[in-house]
């Protein structure tokens, strides 16, 4: 928070504590302090009314300011030494003013409503990010663990790397692990946002949160409970709320420079008083427009957002990274989208086999294999599946960008895309499958084209459905791929989206983003680690299926938990709320500095309405910023945009 406004020295929680209670409002010590404040206010305007001696009404009065004004006070005066001025200063300074005149009751209340206020802030920070540490509350109390032949129950933080881990069916996976034994579907709904339960079995991996469904799993632990994949979640995410975005900077900058500024304008006030004969009125009015042009409402505003809509965000599957990356995300009007992993689903198949005459399609699928037995390429995967039975193959070499090369059965053989290959006599049926949006693959033996395999990655289902909806909500649509022309223009086709640029390497989608973006900010998405140079070229990158990657979650400024592309727009709807109520609050605090300033400087606003009017300001912001924690996109069709938030203008 800038130090503009907090007035505390206390540093944000750096941590959590798992089953941590949720914060009480009246548990916290300047709540208290607060509260005792009033009670005392109240118990002195209660007896003056009762006309009880003077004496005793000023010994109330002050004992109301002394609790209120030891919230902020002496952390002010620690801020002052260090050269900060904030808002702290300020009210300290129209207190101490409001007792040389005399305004002993002023001084109280206006104590009182700071530290209030002030309380208020602290639970309503509190409160948003233990939103998004309840992540941790995912992690059972107790694990079951075979050690030594035996099972038995231990607390998560006595995991170690290696543990056989038994889960049975209904329990929750208490750390991160790989599947040893047993089938089963995993609910990770807490975790991804997605309602579909995973299929899981031996060597797939695991994370802590997930609810067993039918089938009991060994798992082999592969994480402690601080660094499983909850734990690194939380963790990136508190460390990276510091990095400001464009509103919360400009808040800061504002409020930074306006304190200063009062206390000069107050200077000069009382000045004229001197001057014009009548010090104590004008001294008076200093003091209150000291108060009136108190920041901390506007330096409070952007903060309390993001923490609100970060939290939410991360309660739904989407990990924001910092206020920056959220406030990008809210302007922004083009979506670069890769092809392999993000519009599809990364599984592609074997859909055709063409061979020369003499030849057969099982021949071709063999000699491949042969040639991609050691491959982990995804079209790799996809030939050695259909494969019944691979050949060996000797001296492969691997051809970035254009296939691979071997010798088998003496023979030197080739596999790779049409170009470095020959289509030959395969040319019209490698044209047509390209144009139903295959990729295709040629085979050569011995110099002469023998096959030819087509290999597609179906779109996921709700591609069409996505695009469709970020279309609708005015935003320009691109797709990005190393995909020869024909294919990527199918199945761009098949998921409306008209902007395609295929066959490009990773150096190459980095420079299209870079050219997109000279008409404005680009979000990228893409898979983390192929499409790097996009993600770190583009504005905002974001991670698709990251849960559990390390590169995913490291590097991307936004990463989808799951695989569900429906969050995208989801999130975008998310962001484009939240940015509008950062907006709101900002405008809304100057504009009530600006009201304010006038009205005291003329004398018809006093100090206890001006602080009353401030403090129940400051409780509108925060409430107002809470409410991008309240956010339903995520629960909707695609993330339909929110009421009131207009598409973006063409």
């Amino acid at each position: 928070m800038s130090d503009a406004c907090c007035s505390h020295d206390a540093p944000a929680p750096s941590g959590a504590t798992v089953n941590e209670a949720p914060p009480r409002f009246w548990n916290g010590t300047d709540a208290r302090l607060a509260a005792l404040s009033g009670v005392l206010l109240l118990v002195s305007w209660v007896a003056g009314v009762l006309g009880v001696h003077d004496g005793v009404v000023l010994a109330l009065e002050i004992a109301a300011l002394l609790p209120a004004a030891s919230t902020f006070v002496p952390s002010a005066l620690r801020r002052l030494a260090k050269g900060r001025i904030g808002v702290g200063t300020l009210m300290s300074l129209a207190a101490i003013g409001a007792l040389a005149l005399g305004q002993v009751a002023e001084a109280a209340a206006l104590a009182f409503l700071y530290a209030i206020a002030e309380a208020l802030e602290d639970h309503s920070m509190a409160k948003t990010r233990r939103g998004l540490r309840a992540l941790l509350d995912l992690v059972p109390e107790s694990a079951t663990v075979i050690r030594a032949g035996t099972e038995k129950a231990v607390a998560p933080g006595e995991l170690v790397l290696g543990d056989l881990l038994v889960l049975r069916p209904g329990e929750r996976l208490a750390t991160d692990g790989t599947v040893l034994s047993g089938q089963t579907s995993l609910d990770t709904s807490a975790l991804t946002g997605e309602s579909v339960p995973v299929e899981a079995g031996p060597g797939d991996a695991v994370y802590a949160g997930s609810v067993n469904g039918t089938g009991p799993l060994e798992i082999t632990v592969t994480a402690t409970a601080e660094s499983n994949s909850l734990a690194r979640i939380v963790h990136i995410v508190e460390t990276e709320q510091s990095r400001k975005g464009t509103g919360q900077r400009m808040a800061d900058s504002i409020a930074r420079f306006l304190v200063p500024g009062i206390l000069v304008v107050a200077g000069l006030i009382a000045a004229y008083g001197l001057l014009a004969g009548d010090p104590l009125t004008w001294i008076e009015r200093a003091l209150v427009v000291l108060v009136a042009a108190s920041p901390c409402a506007l330096a409070i505003s952007v903060p309390v957002t993001v923490v609100a809509s970060v939290g939410a965000a991360s309660r739904a599957g989407v990990l924001i990274k910092g206020g920056a990356a959220l406030e990008s995300l809210g302007r922004i009007r083009t979506i670069a989208l890769d092809k392999t992993g993000t519009l599809t689903r990364n599984t592609p198949s074997v859909i055709e086999v063409l061979a020369v005459p003499g030849r057969g399609t099982q021949e071709v699928l063999a000699l491949a294999a042969a040639l991609e037995a050691r491959s982990e390429h995804p079209l790799a995967r996809a030939i050695l599946a259909a494969s019944p039975a691979a050949g060996a193959a000797t001296e492969v070499e691997t051809i970035p960008g254009s296939g691979v090369r071997g010798t088998v059965d003496k023979v030197p053989a080739r596999l790779g895309r049409p170009g470095w290959i020959e289509a030959a006599s395969l040319a019209a049926g490698t044209a047509r499958l390209q144009g139903a949006g295959a990729t295709v693959v040629l085979l050569e033996e011995g110099g002469q084209t023998i096959g030819a395999i087509a290999v597609r990655d179906e779109l996921r289902p709700e591609a069409a459905g996505v695009v469709a909806e970020l279309r609708r909500a005015g935003y320009q649509v691109a797709m990005l791929t190393g995909d020869n022309q024909l294919t990527a223009g199918a199945l761009a086709a098949a998921a409306g989206i008209d902007t395609v640029h295929a066959e490009l390497r990773p150096e190459d989608k980095a420079g299209i983003v870079r050219s997109l973006q000279e008409t404005g900010g680009v979000v990228m998405v893409g898979d983390g680690i192929n499409d790097a140079p996009a993600l770190a070229t583009a504005e905002v990158g974001i991670a698709m299926g990251a849960m559990g990657a390390d590169v995913a979650i490291e590097t991307a400024d936004v990463a989808l938990m799951g695989e569900d592309l429906s969050h995208l727009p989801a999130l975008l709807a998310h962001a484009r709320r939240t940015r509008a109520i950062m907006l709101q609050n900002i405008l809304a605090s100057l504009g009530l500095i600006a009201v304010l300033i006038p009205l005291a400087f003329l004398g018809t606003l006093g100090l206890a309405a001006v602080v009353l009017i401030h403090e129940l300001f400051e409780v509108f912001v925060i409430g107002n910023g809470v409410r991008a924690g309240r956010s339903k996109a995520f629960t909707s069709p695609y993330g339909r945009l929110p009421a009131g938030i207009s598409p973006i203008p063409a």
